[in-house]
């Protein structure tokens, strides 16, 4: 049977306690410019290449919103070096996991956001 929805992923959400912390920590992240000044809840769009989005959703206003961090990443950004990804994250200050995990065609590392949220860096 043909499904009326799309093998497509359009926006994943990440839930955020403080919008004005994890928009500067992901811009920072991905190399982006951003004003902070121009943030306001609910949510902030960060701009991603191609069809899939990511929203930093931070819940109603004037709402603080308890998030609980999952141990796993939930999603991955991708590098083509990832020594220097590896580095760059560092440098910034970014809670960086175990290092460097390497397979002969594959490599990653994860990094916590300012919620604890942990996202993977990678290549392939």
């Amino acid at each position: 049977m043909k499904s009326p929805i799309n093998n497509q992923i359009n926006t994943v959400f990440v839930h955020v306690s403080n919008l004005k912390k994890s928009v500067r920590w992901y811009s920072e992240l991905l190399g982006q410019e951003y004003d902070l000044d121009a943030v306001s809840d609910p949510v902030y769009n960060i701009k991603i290449n191609h069809h899939t989005g990511l929203t930093l959703d931070s819940g109603l206003e004037g709402v603080s919103k308890k998030v609980d961090a999952l141990e796993n990443p939930l999603f991955n950004f991708h590098t083509e070096d990832i020594d220097t990804a590896f580095a760059f994250v560092e440098e910034m200050g970014y809670e960086a996991g175990e290092g460097i995990v390497r397979f002969d065609d594959f490599s990653f590392f994860t990094v916590r956001d300012p919620d604890g949220n942990v996202v993977m860096i990678c290549t392939g």
